[in-house]
């Protein structure tokens, strides 16, 4: 087999925190190689740097034996490397044959490129073994036949270097199973394929190789056979133990309690099937997992912006599956989502108005006029109390970063009193200043006798600030550890085929 590509000593920084760290990997034609690791390692990062997204600070790349610098997406197109991102790069109103001929342009007249494009999607369909109607609205296909359209897209480029990020996170088994047969498939007949992913099956039962990261860094490449699952999960997981945050101030009556709770993705997939557990007063239940398993819908269902479809959410004993986002929050509820300008804040609006965004639903700054200078003043204090660097409550909140646009959602969720608090990814995407201002006031809360659930992607977050920990699995809870829970075993079920 001839390497294909060779990376060496890539690092890179993004606003002072390393995403890759001295990485390394290496693939080879006619083969499938994996990389694998959790939520975080740097797996992407690493091959955004192939595909020519990201520039890398340090390090050195060879595509098929010959140094290169690759200057961008259209160079490294050029050089036979294609990428399938996990986040189709798709117009949903265009036809399937559209969004191909726009990433590959043929020369001569529109209808004829679209008619010729359709003819060469249909004969590597017939190749693949693939099933695409051309002239099928991408709105109207399935998530799996988009999925085809990106490595349709992909290969007509002339790509010899196939990398797919996590393709089959938003499949069904059957699915997945289908298409990584077809990635097999591409591999014996002679191209390189990077296949991102987290799931120990896959590796398996498809790899040839599996390169592993952890925290930017490349830990190991192996035969995956060689490997056992176990070896696997220590290797992206680490096995060091983790000290507690601060100890357990609670665990009393349970605040929040979800009972065999059933959701599906927009796409009508099945996303929870059966979610049980509860928080306790004075308690941080973490649910860990990698992403992709229910975590984004299990916080939609409880903030009451996706309808379960089973099961049963209770607020201090009152069940509120039915109920929507205000009743729920006169409920005692309050959310810290991951898009903090999706779900939290209004970019537009100052900062006081966001802060005072749930007090004035709830009357406390008046009903027919608005009491500025009390709404003012309580921000003053919050900004004050969370530390939110501004220029005052007047400032617009598009101007804030990230770390202090989530202290000012924190701010006002934990004003109400209401005592049960959703946080989803909290710090996803901040410093580690900003991280540590976040989960220093869940502890807080806590220790005000707070219920929280924290549902993270990041497994270090849920080791250190959790009492109880639940890992959520293919829309299940697959297991539940208390503090200190073990790292390994966490691990093992986060990865594990549930």
């Amino acid at each position: 087999m001839t390497v294909a590509l060779e990376m060496s000593d890539v690092t890179k920084e993004f606003d002072g925190v390393r995403a890759l760290d001295g990485a390394w990997f290496r693939a080879e034609h006619g083969r499938v190689h994996a990389l694998l690791g959790e939520n975080g390692a740097g797996k992407s990062s690493l091959m955004n740097v192939v595909c020519g997204l990201y520039a890398p600070d340090r390090g050195s790349i060879a595509v098929d034996g010959s140094p290169v610098r690759i200057d961008g997406p259209a160079h490294a197109r050029a050089l036979g490397i294609g990428m399938v991102h996990q986040h189709f790069k798709l117009v949903r109103p265009f036809t399937v044959a559209e969004n191909v001929a726009m990433a590959n342009r043929l020369g001569g007249r529109w209808t004829d490129e679209l008619a010729l494009v359709a003819e060469t999607i249909e004969r590597y369909c017939g190749e693949l073994g693939f099933d695409l109607d051309p002239q099928a609205r991408i709105d109207s296909i399935s998530v799996a036949e988009r999925q085809r359209v990106e490595i349709v897209k992909v290969l007509m480029s002339g790509t010899r270097i196939l990398i797919l990020d996590e393709p089959t996170a938003v499949l069904t088994d059957d699915e997945a199973d289908r298409l990584l047969a077809v990635i097999r498939g591409l591999a014996e007949r002679g191209t390189a394929v990077v296949l991102i992913t987290h799931k120990l099956r896959e590796v398996h039962d498809f790899a040839d190789r599996v390169t592993i990261m952890r925290a930017g860094r490349t830990v190991a490449d192996e035969d995956p056979k060689a490997l056992s699952d176990e070896r696997m999960t220590e290797l992206m997981v680490g096995s060091a133990p983790r000290s507690a945050a601060a100890a357990r101030s609670g665990g009393g009556r349970v605040r929040l309690a979800i009972e065999e709770l059933a959701a599906a993705r927009d796409d009508g997939v099945a996303a929870l099937a059966g979610v049980s557990l509860a928080v306790g007063e004075g308690e941080i239940y973490g649910v860990a997992g990698v992403g992709g398993n229910g975590q984004t819908e299990l916080a939609e269902v409880l903030m009451g912006v996706r309808s379960a479809l089973g099961g049963r959410v209770a607020l201090d004993g009152e069940d509120r599956t039915s109920a929507h986002p205000g009743e729920r929050r006169r409920g005692g509820l309050g959310t810290v989502p991951a898009d903090r300008y999706l779900y939290g804040l209004t970019a537009d609006l100052s900062v006081a108005e966001n802060f005072g965004l749930t007090g004035l639903a709830a009357g406390r700054y008046g009903t027919w006029w608005v009491a500025s200078g009390r709404m003012r003043g309580d921000t003053e204090a919050a900004i004050d109390a969370f530390e939110i660097q501004c220029h005052g409550p007047a400032s617009r909140s598009r101007l804030l970063s990230g770390g202090n646009a989530q202290k000012l959602v924190l701010a006002r969720e934990l004003s109400g009193g209401g005592g049960i608090l959703v946080a989803h990814s909290p710090t996803r995407g901040l410093d580690v200043r900003a991280c540590a201002a976040v989960q220093s006031q869940l502890l807080e809360a806590r220790g005000r006798g707070a219920a929280v659930l924290l549902i993270s992607e990041d497994l270090d977050e849920v080791l250190d600030l959790s009492d109880r920990i639940g890992v959520l699995n293919r829309g299940r809870i697959v297991g539940e550890f208390e503090r200190p829970a073990n790292r390994h075993e966490v691990g093992r079920l986060m990865v594990g085929h549930a």
